[in-house]
């Protein structure tokens, strides 16, 4: 029998080695192959759920729908967009987790293995935050535009996206002049959850606190009504239904009872009301929990506003006075100082200051590229900040009567979604690219402080006195910061606290002995705070 020699012997080793490495190579393309042809069927089936719920709510057939045309196209074109966002996260998705099966192929090879939780905290976290970021916003503003036409379409469905949750994503670290954001407090300042307004029907986009006696909160939802409260006993003093769209926004008099409204109805309303304040009830003292503390919460439903529909409560039907130039939804209006005179801002992307004793047009302020989102007064002086999609917020001057200035501020990435006064030479401003920066109005070329967040900012407040700024978030959170970017606390949110869905807005009320701060949010109700402001001072 021949003896084969060393050398031959380990050839034929090798060539084992490599034919058994081709045939695991063609495996584990075979496999890939069929991973990926079975993604695609799943991802089709997606398709095929998404288009069954389009025509669920759109009705089965063109003829057995009871819709107008338009509307029906409209809202297919809406269903396509949000399925193709879906499709490409979906897409994204994964070829991420490709990325982390290839890298722990690596790593296996070399002893050692990652989780894919540990790998996205990096460029992949960021990537899936961006993009889930941008989806958020779409449906928000789908929302919004549906609730704000004249005719409340399928309230049933539409809120729906409401539900869509931000997540939470970790950034990458900044400048040192604004990591002062991501400061890891210890404060142990109470932030009280004190009472809760529940009675609308729908989500609530603005919150207001009059600013004479008797003092009393209002607010502005999506079921196209404005609503009065007894901040002591959370009661529903009053109801205006006057509008035909939902109701963006609610300010009130400097000096009267009148409220002005800003709905989708492509109109504002002034409207005056007489409310008498109930006895006030003993208010119970709930757990003090430190803004630092958070328990998940469980995904709860809405609060069940026709449990605690305030049906015995007054309502006014007709405003004294209408204003309506614009074209397009009225998503913000404010008082000029005096309340002579009131500004409101329209997604047909203009402002116009308006006489309040005639009614009449006074100006017509253009220039933004895209739809406008909010817009502000300054408390003193006759100077009116605009707010829009079209990354920019613009500061108009009205002081000289014979002319008046404007002058852009350019900063944020993406949709500036409010921007406000201080008492002072500041404005404040917030965005969706997660931001909000304090700006001096004597050097608008850069901002003088920057707060990075994890969420979308709704519409924020400052404090008049101790000039503490109030972020709403979309991921449910509302974050307390001063003016120089330093986190002071987060307001507690568990089972039994705080918000289950997006907050929209907040509102500060500094001499209120009970609460000195508000929000709202798309769970359909009003929280008010107590803030130890000195406690919370004191541990900055």
């Amino acid at each position: 029998m021949p003896v084969e020699s060393g050398s031959s012997a380990t050839a034929r080793q090798v060539k084992q080695k490599r034919k058994a490495h081709t045939i695991s190579i063609r495996r584990t393309n075979s496999t890939e192959q069929e991973r990926v042809t079975s993604q695609r069927e799943m991802l089709e089936g997606q398709g095929a759920m998404m288009s069954a719920v389009c025509e669920e709510v759109c009705g089965q057939s063109v003829e057995d729908s009871k819709l107008p045309p338009s509307i029906r196209q409209t809202l297919l074109e809406l269903f396509g967009q949000i399925e193709r966002e879906f499709e490409n996260l979906y897409i994204e998705n994964i070829e991420l987790r490709r990325e982390i099966e290839t890298l722990n192929d690596r790593l296996t090879a070399e002893g050692q293995t990652v989780d894919g939780g540990d790998l996205s905290k990096g460029q992949l976290k960021a990537k899936a935050s961006h993009s889930t970021s941008q989806l958020s916003q779409k449906l928000k503003t789908t929302y919004k535009a549906s609730t704000s036409k004249r005719s409340n379409s399928f309230p049933g469905k539409a809120v729906g996206a409401r539900n869509f949750n931000m997540g939470s994503w970790e950034l990458w670290g900044g400048d040192s002049w604004i990591v002062s954001s991501f400061k890891t407090t210890t404060s142990r300042a109470v932030c009280q959850l004190v009472k809760e307004y529940i009675g609308h029907r729908d989500g609530i986009w603005d919150v207001s606190v009059t600013r004479l006696q008797p003092v009393v909160l209002g607010t502005a939802s999506a079921d196209h009504t404005a609503m009065l409260w007894s901040i002591e006993t959370g009661k529903c003093l009053l109801k205006y239904v006057g509008h035909a769209g939902s109701v963006n926004s609610i300010k009130f008099h400097p000096s009267e009872q009148v409220a002005l409204t800003a709905s989708g109805d492509q109109t504002a309303h002034i409207w005056r009301y007489i409310v008498q304040l109930p006895t006030p009830q003993p208010v119970i003292d709930t757990n003090q929990m430190s803004g630092e503390e958070e328990v998940d919460f469980s995904d709860k439903d809405e609060a069940d506003g026709d449990a605690e529909l305030p049906s015995e409560s007054p309502t006014i039907r007709v405003p004294s006075t209408t204003l309506k130039s614009h074209q397009g939804v009225v998503i913000a209006a404010d008082w000029l100082v005096g309340g002579k005179q009131v500004v409101t801002a329209s997604w047909d992307r203009t402002a116009n200051l308006y006489d309040v004793e005639t009614s009449e047009l006074v100006h017509s302020l253009t220039g933004h590229d895209q739809e406008l989102t909010h817009c502000c007064t300054h408390p003193t002086q006759r100077l009116v900040v605009t707010s829009s999609r079209d990354t920019t917020f613009r500061l108009w001057d009205f002081r000289d009567p014979s002319i008046h200035s404007v002058n852009v501020f350019q900063g944020h990435t993406d949709t500036v979604t409010s921007a406000v006064f201080t008492v002072g030479d500041n404005v404040v401003s917030g965005s969706d690219d997660r931001t909000v920066k304090v700006w001096d109005l004597k050097n608008m070329r850069s901002p003088i402080a920057t707060i990075r967040t994890d969420s979308a900012v709704n519409r924020i407040s400052v404090s008049v006195s101790q000039r503490i700024i109030a972020l709403p978030h979309d991921n449910r959170q509302v974050r307390l910061f001063d003016m120089s970017g330093v986190r002071l606390t987060r307001l507690p949110r568990s089972n039994r606290q705080g918000h289950r869905r997006m907050v929209c807005c907040t509102a500060w009320s500094e001499d209120n002995p009970t609460c000195n701060l508000f929000s709202c949010g798309f769970d359909r109700q009003a929280i008010g705070w107590n803030i130890n402001i000195p406690a919370l001072l004191q541990e900055k």
